[in-house]
């Protein structure tokens, strides 16, 4: 299963060993030009020209209502997310140096642009099982990120959610449901 900084991990894994890849969930995780969203225009900033500047145009995305955006914009009923998760992500980013290291993997991240061709590749070459479960409400990755897989992938079980993000904090029970149908049918 892959998400968001997951996604690159796993499709480092898939692209290098598809003998091991039985099948693919994916909950907003981007392998596409076309997925990156308005969200990514500061971190862009930052690719073109890292400085004290652009770094600083970032920090609020840190701040506790920085992460509260995060796991509320898109959200159907934003009251009903749980405040623990941004809370606990801003205590992890209060520590010293938190911020340094997640502004060094917002700039890292311009390095999987550069190989998304090759996951690509992978995907129209492998046909992978695909479960696609993605909140369309997404500013950092979009529907349009999901929408791409269509071009690689021929047999995808395609579900949008109307949610956010993190679509798992508020559709977890029907994705639940969807990967569990999902991973039966490749099962048999």
């Amino acid at each position: 299963m892959i998400q968001d900084y997951g996604a690159p991990i796993g499709f480092r894994i898939a692209a290098s060993h598809p003998e091991r890849v039985t099948a693919i969930i994916n909950q907003n995780g981007n392998a596409y030009e076309e997925g990156l969203g308005g969200a990514w225009s500061g971190i862009r900033e930052l690719w073109k020209n890292r400085n004290a500047e652009t770094e600083k145009a970032i920090l609020p995305a840190f701040s506790l209502d920085g992460l509260k955006w995060q796991y509320t914009h898109g959200t159907r009923n934003p009251e009903m997310i749980n405040p623990d998760t941004w809370n606990l992500d801003y205590l992890k980013l209060s520590r010293p140096n938190a911020h340094k290291v997640n502004m060094d993997l917002f700039y890292d991240y311009r390095n999987n642009l550069k190989l998304y061709p090759k996951w690509q590749k992978y995907l129209n070459d492998n046909q992978p099982p695909l479960l696609i479960v993605w909140g369309k409400n997404d500013a950092f990755f979009p529907e349009s990120g999901a929408v791409a897989f269509k071009k690689d992938v021929k047999k995808i079980d395609y579900n949008i959610y109307d949610t956010g993000h993190f679509a798992l904090e508020e559709d977890g029970e029907r994705i639940i449901a969807k990967i569990r149908t999902f991973m039966e049918k490749i099962g048999s």
